[in-house]
């Protein structure tokens, strides 16, 4: 299997032939940067997972059509406005978008994905959005930090991934931006992720390798159980790496596929730690459950629970709460035979052994509980099936920031 090689202060400027633009148009209060433009020289093949969520933003309705498209050459998006619930008027709006970036590349406005961030139910100022994109495309160079902080709402960091890969004794590179902070419990939060690659691929296995890995990255991750309605995963690819063309679910297959789930988990995680208000990443490992169904469910309801993440917030072990969290989430378990232990890089605390307490060292517990990183291990000794999630302490803070999400 090919090594992943982690490319530090690299973003996705560095992919062959993309140019990556972040401007203020003016949507955002205090000149922060909010349209962020993506585009290839080449002509691209894509694939997206979107909201599961039935109130659809504008432009995941669009999306969806233009996704089908033989060809993408762009990503344009806006934050500080959702353009959700704005019916007719929203979607020719997000198509104007579209159709206005597709006029500066000279390609069909249906070759252009558009996104949107921000408040829901407010109508989106066009006339701003369409003086940002003819303002980004008169920047000359790529600027992959001003392109991050234009799709940023809440989130407190930026978060981004490069890594290299070969494939035939072809470098191959994969990078992505994201934001999410708030509004996170995907299931395809307010959640975009624009992956760039110059890997040479087919569609369908490009959007074969994506939603494989979805289920368990950006899916296995939540901040507040709200399912975002403009949630967008986007992967462009203009296969200038040259490499053989992955047509089949060969091995070069299953190594870009490794690679691919490597970037989205990486991203998932930064998203979850970057929860709004939070000070601690959470991470629930469901081990020996008798399905993946069961493990998944196990793990996602206990990084939702907020009586689970309040503890967290309070680094107490108060492993009762996690086990009613897996009695009521619907998984098929046996609480007679879990086990439940709290660790960290350098020690393991067990508390809960065949369903019952053990007296075990509270000011221990307590260390691991004071880390930014806490993993929650969860034995259900029932199988051979394994599932992570990933999720953040519910804060006081979190309540200050969405109670004037508005103002």
């Amino acid at each position: 299997m090919s090594t992943i090689n982690v490319l530090k202060n690299k973003s996705i400027e560095s992919i062959p032939y993309f140019k990556v633009v972040g401007i203020s148009s003016g949507v955002n209060k205090n000149n922060k940067e909010d349209l962020c433009l993506i585009y290839s020289k080449k002509p691209c093949i894509a694939a997206g997972t979107f909201t599961t969520n039935k109130v659809k933003a504008a432009p995941v309705l669009l999306n969806l059509k233009h996704i089908k498209s033989e060809n993408i050459y762009a990503i344009v998006a806006n934050s500080g406005n959702a353009n959700a619930c704005t019916g007719d008027d929203g979607y020719e709006k997000a198509y104007m978008m579209a159709e206005c970036t597709a006029k500066h590349l000279n390609i069909k406005p249906e070759e252009v994905l558009v996104a949107s961030t921000g408040v829901i139910g407010v109508p989106l100022p066009i006339d701003k959005v369409i003086f940002g994109i003819d303002k980004a495309f008169s920047k000359k160079e790529s600027n992959a930090e001003a392109a991050m902080k234009a799709i940023m709402t809440t989130d407190t960091v930026q978060k981004t991934i490069c890594i290299e890969l070969m494939l035939n004794g072809k470098s191959v590179k994969i990078a992505a931006i994201a934001k999410g902070s708030g509004m996170i419990h995907p299931n395809m939060a307010t959640m975009l992720s624009f992956i760039l690659t110059d890997a040479n691929i087919t569609k369908d296995m490009l959007n074969k390798a994506l939603k494989e890995s979805v289920k368990d990255s950006y899916n296995m991750i939540s901040v507040d159980r709200d399912t975002s309605t403009n949630d967008m995963a986007l992967v462009l690819a203009n296969g200038s790496a040259n490499n053989t063309l992955i047509s089949e679910e060969n091995s070069d297959y299953k190594i870009f596929k490794k690679a691919l789930h490597y970037v989205n988990v990486e991203i998932s995680k930064m998203m979850a730690s970057d929860g709004e208000g939070a000070t601690k990443l959470i991470e629930a490992k469901v081990f020996n459950a008798p399905s993946s169904k069961t493990a998944k469910i196990a793990a996602k309801s206990v990084i939702t629970s907020s009586l689970v993440k309040a503890a967290m917030f309070g680094s107490d072990a108060n492993w009762g709460r996690i086990i009613c969290a897996l009695g009521y989430s619907g998984a098929d378990i046996d609480p007679s035979k879990v086990d439940i232990s709290f660790s960290n890089a350098d020690s393991k605390v067990e508390t809960c052994l065949k369903g019952a307490g053990l007296n075990f060292d509270e000011e221990a517990a307590k260390k691991i509980l004071d880390g930014e990183h806490v993993v929650i291990e969860v034995d259900l000794n029932d199988g051979e099936f394994n599932a992570t999630a990933w999720g953040c302490d519910l804060t006081y803070d979190y309540v200050k920031i969405n109670g004037s999400y508005r103002s």
